[in-house]
């Protein structure tokens, strides 16, 4: 435990990191963290700017493996290798070449026609938790409707969700220390070879899917070997369905705690698509990003040196008055700006398309057919802000 109170890293923190989040932006927008070993980035020009800066590379898998013990670096060298192949954590040329390859499954009018079977899901886990009174909103729906869309869009079998996201949560675990790194190995090996059978049925016989996809781009030569498609199907499945899993939790708590904004929304749906990107910015499921300086640089005052960690608090900028007038309210007429928890740059997020036909559907369903939803227990928040989330919302609510 630790008085300071630019720490991010306390269970106060971590409940509420956005007090924490001001006391950095306004007097150390540039801070080294002993705790995060690195440098924490918190005004919204600056994040911006360090997001789409070449002198910062994303390509941190070298980095975070780096300073573990030789003997254990060897002992989880399968997640390493995995690691280093995901888009997210590639420089120019390859994340240029597999984003290229990549985009085409997740552009916004190629999403925008998964409206109907999206709705159709999100129907059907609502008709199965509607009679019981109470739920567990993350697992019971918030959860497995995103990865079985995900699952769908790539071409795996929707009914193995619970695989999907108990795979996923492992892979987070790594901030814990030996015993997260083995478990995010083991989810890691046995993703990669579900996925392994799953590439070898679509050579044998193609569908219209994004595995499929990405088969037809490395046969016709453009570069995609087999250990890259592999681990970049890990990533999608991953982060395909965590970014609305959170959006949805957030966003709900946010609404119960701004009742005026409830039933704003109650009374206006028009606003539910300008809605979500105000609570995307409010509150949003990813709240920073690693990178690494690849060479001296200044930044905000501070002079980085090669190889120190860079943490770009994208929900401190999200939260910066030079930016977002009274950054702290919540308001749903507030006109799209310049959020950045899809980042910004040549890294944006492949996904931002579908979280936002994802997140109006998930909520106007659930105001809809669940009116008096409210909360019910205690909340735990996960250990980590690259994902901010609740680990599980109960709730209650008059069954149908």
């Amino acid at each position: 435990m630790t008085d300071d109170p630019l720490d991010l890293m306390t269970p106060a923190a971590l409940a509420d990191p956005f007090p924490v989040y001001h006391r950095l932006r306004t007097t150390a927008p540039v801070h080294w963290s002993a705790g995060h070993n690195g440098w924490l980035v918190t005004r919204h020009d600056l994040v911006s700017a360090c997001l789409k800066d070449p002198r910062l590379s994303a390509a941190r898998a070298g980095a975070v493996f780096g300073r573990l013990p030789p003997d254990f670096r060897a002992e989880v060298a399968e997640l390493e290798r995995g690691f280093a192949h995901w888009l997210l954590m590639l420089d120019p040329p390859d994340h240029t070449r597999l984003r290229g390859l990549a985009f085409k499954a997740f552009a916004p009018g190629l999403v925008a026609g998964l409206r109907p079977r999206i709705q159709a899901l999100v129907d059907a886990a609502i008709d199965r938790i509607a009679p019981w009174g109470r739920c567990d909103l993350i697992a019971d729906l918030a959860s497995p409707v995103p990865a079985m869309v995900i699952a769908e869009l790539m071409g795996v079998d929707a009914a193995d969700h619970h695989r999907f996201k108990a795979w996923s949560d492992d892979l987070a675990l790594m901030e814990l220390g030996p015993r997260g790194f083995r478990q995010a190995q083991a989810s890691m090996v046995a993703m990669t070879d579900y996925l392994r059978a799953v590439v070898a049925d679509r050579r044998r016989a193609p569908r219209e899917d994004l595995i499929s996809q990405l088969i037809a781009a490395e046969e016709a030569g453009n570069m995609l070997g087999e250990d890259e498609l592999l681990a970049n199907c890990v990533l999608i499945l991953f982060a395909g369905h965590e970014t609305t899993t959170n959006l949805v939790g957030n966003g709900l708590l946010e609404l119960w705690r701004h009742p005026d904004q409830l039933a704003l929304l109650r009374a206006e749906p028009a606003l539910l698509e300008p809605a979500i990107e105000e609570l995307l910015r409010f509150h949003g499921p990813i709240q920073r990003v690693r990178r690494t300086v690849k060479e001296p640089m200044e930044l905000g005052g501070q002079a980085l040196a090669a190889g120190d960690a860079v943490w770009l608090l994208v929900g401190a900028a999200n939260r910066d008055p030079a930016v977002f007038p009274e950054p702290d309210v919540l308001d749903l007429r507030r006109q799209p700006g310049r959020h950045l928890t899809f980042g910004f740059g040549p890294h944006f997020c492949l996904g931002a398309a579908l979280a936002r036909v994802e997140g109006p559907i998930l909520f106007a369903s659930l105001l809809r057919r669940l009116p008096d939803l409210a909360l019910a227990g205690e909340l735990t928040w996960r250990k980590d802000l690259s994902f901010r989330g609740v680990v599980s919302l109960p709730v209650t609510y008059t069954p149908e």
